[in-house]
C-alpha cells in the first residue's frame, strides 16, 4: 500500500475534480427539470431537455460520481490517512451516501420526464436543487475543518 502514499497528491487532486464534475451536474439537472416543466410535453422544447437531461447524466453526472468514489476510495485505503476513531469521518461518509441518494432520485426523475410522466411542480425542483448544495457545504466542512 506503499503506493497509496506516494500517489497520494495525485489521488486527491483526482478526487477533487471528479468531485467537482459531479456537484456541477447535480447542480444543473434539477435546474433542468424546473425548465422542462414549463415545457409541454412531446414539444421541440421538451424533446431538447431530455436529450440535455439524459447526456447530463450519462456522460458527466454518472461517470464523475464513480471517479470520486474511486479516488475517494482509494484515499481512505491510504495508511495513516483517516482516523476512524473521528465522528467527522462517519458523519462525511453517511452525507456522502445521502447525496448518492439524491443523484438517484435525479435518475429517476429524469426518466419520468423522458416518459413525459413528469407530475411535479418546478418549485419542486427548484427545492430539490439546493439539497446537494447544503450536502456539499456540509461534506466541505467536515472535510476541511475536522471538528471535534
Amino acid at each position: 500500500m506503499d503506493w497509496l502514499t506516494d500517489a497520494y497528491r495525485w489521488i486527491k487532486a483526482l478526487h477533487i475534480i471528479s468531485v467537482m464534475a459531479w456537484m456541477a451536474g447535480m447542480l444543473y439537472l434539477p435546474r433542468l427539470f424546473v425548465y422542462h416543466c414549463d415545457a409541454e410535453p412531446g414539444s421541440k422544447q421538451s424533446e431538447t431537455f431530455k436529450v440535455m437531461e439524459r447526456r447530463l447524466l450519462r456522460a458527466i453526472v454518472n461517470p464523475a460520481m464513480i471517479a470520486a468514489f474511486v479516488f475517494g476510495g482509494l484515499l481512505l485505503a491510504t495508511p495513516g490517512l483517516i482516523d476512524w476513531s473521528a465522528w467527522w469521518v462517519w458523519a462525511k461518509l453517511a452525507l456522502v451516501i445521502a447525496m448518492t441518494a439524491a443523484h438517484g432520485f435525479l435518475a429517476l426523475w429524469r426518466k419520468d420526464f423522458a416518459a413525459d410522466r413528469n407530475a411535479r411542480p418546478a418549485r419542486f425542483y427548484r427545492a430539490m436543487n439546493e439539497v446537494p448544495t447544503v450536502l456539499m457545504i456540509a461534506i466541505v466542512i467536515l472535510v476541511v475543518v475536522k471538528p471535534g
